[in-house]
């Protein structure tokens, strides 16, 4: 599996429409932050463990600032869980992988 880098094109498709069958994580970062490149190799082991469970996706802030601004995202890195077209759990910053795993977790079996 590969983290997928996303559009605004994108998004209806690779997101609201691909949450109704798994959840998506949308990791919202930009190059010159490095937080982002702090998560980013959690993103890419969770991509690799959750075994196409669950979709991850990354979109450049800087590139892509509607979709930003559309989930009021405020600060990066910020990861949203989007399932059923919705957000059900949101992180700001870097967060350990265990944290993430429970957060994702519990979203995989409602």
């Amino acid at each position: 599996m590969a983290v997928k880098e996303l559009a605004s094109a994108d998004f209806e498709s690779d997101v609201i429409e691909a949450s109704k069958a798994k959840p998506v994580v949308i990791d919202f970062w930009a190059p010159w932050c490095g937080p982002c490149h702090m998560i980013s190799p959690i993103i890419e082991e969770l991509d690799n463990e959750y075994g196409g469970t669950i979709s991850f996706c990354k979109i450049n802030t800087d590139e892509n600032p509607d979709i930003a601004s559309r989930y009021n995202v405020m600060s990066i890195p910020t990861l949203l869980l989007i399932k059923d077209g919705e957000v059900k759990d949101t992180v700001v910053g870097v967060a350990p992988k265990a944290t993430l795993k429970k957060k994702f977790d519990e979203h995989l079996g409602d």
